[in-house]
């Protein structure tokens, strides 16, 4: 299972309007999301390079990181964020409103159906040397070559769509806790993503996501999309009734789920009122 903790504005954006949303990675809890995958890329192929007696040539490149780095929001990744830990209390305070909300566990095996294109359902990492990863080996031997350096400029900037694409499966080695798994789309290279971006206005800002359809992702498999879900816990404390949201349930037409319905187990303390 992977799963969802939220609140329950979000539970009934995913239940009622069968909408799970992406979010921009670049808002998410951490606040080094993605630049630090790039960061420790670009250290490890400077270093690479250094290690050649190539300095001009690693300047070279932390100047095109640089670059690229002040353009961030252009290549954001959206993500929605499933844990593999079920009852977690770190998990509910982070992410299930202070354990006032509800998660959601959803099939893993049918998620990764539903994947393909744009849409990819990525492990999360928890590393700060990039020394080993395939991408540092290749923009060190795109350097390497002996061209100029406006020649080799299309090659690297490929290079570094791929590298945009891979930061959004790494995080800062003291989230490894979470123990996360990322629905992801990004849409700044996936041209064939063919859903539209939505607004969420508040009273303080307005975000950008984009909504997955679960019921047209549901039926593609030939499946009710009451059958992506396996459980339904409500947060250790939250004063919702099992009954009202049996209730709900069936009124949702996801009759199926009222009794996958559990309280948490987690004697995670209350929030002082």
């Amino acid at each position: 299972m992977l799963y969802h903790y939220t609140d329950f504005a979000a539970f009934d954006g995913i239940i009622r309007c069968a909408e799970l949303r992406l979010n921009n990675i670049l808002n998410m809890n951490d606040a080094s999301e993605m630049r630090f995958f790039m960061n420790g890329l670009c250290r490890a192929v400077m270093e690479r390079l250094q290690s050649g007696g190539e300095e001009e040539k690693s300047r070279v490149i932390e100047d095109f990181f640089r670059g690229e780095l002040e353009e961030e929001f252009r290549y954001s990744a959206y993500a929605a964020c499933f844990s593999k830990y079920r009852d977690d209390a770190a998990q509910w305070e982070r992410y299930g409103h202070l354990g006032q909300g509800i998660c959601i566990a959803f099939h893993e095996n049918l998620m990764q159906k539903m994947t393909g294109g744009a849409v990819s359902l990525q492990t999360v990492y928890y590393q700060k040397d990039m020394r080993e990863h395939r991408l540092v080996e290749e923009f060190y031997q795109l350097m390497m070559e002996e061209r100029k350096f406006s020649e080799i400029q299309q090659e690297l900037r490929e290079l570094m769509n791929d590298a945009w694409i891979q930061s959004a499966a790494f995080k800062h080695p003291s989230f490894a806790r979470e123990k996360e798994r990322r629905l992801v789309i990004s849409p700044f290279i996936l041209n064939e993503f063919a859903v539209e971006p939505r607004y969420h206005v508040s009273a303080g800002r307005i975000k950008k996501y984009y909504p997955l359809d679960l019921n047209r992702m549901c039926g593609r498999l030939g499946l009710h999309m009451s059958e992506l879900f396996g459980e339904i816990i409500i947060g250790p404390a939250s004063s919702q009734s099992i009954p009202i949201l049996q209730d709900y349930l069936v009124d949702c037409g996801l009759n199926a789920l009222k009794n996958k319905i559990s309280m948490s187990d987690c004697p995670l303390r209350k929030p002082i009122s």
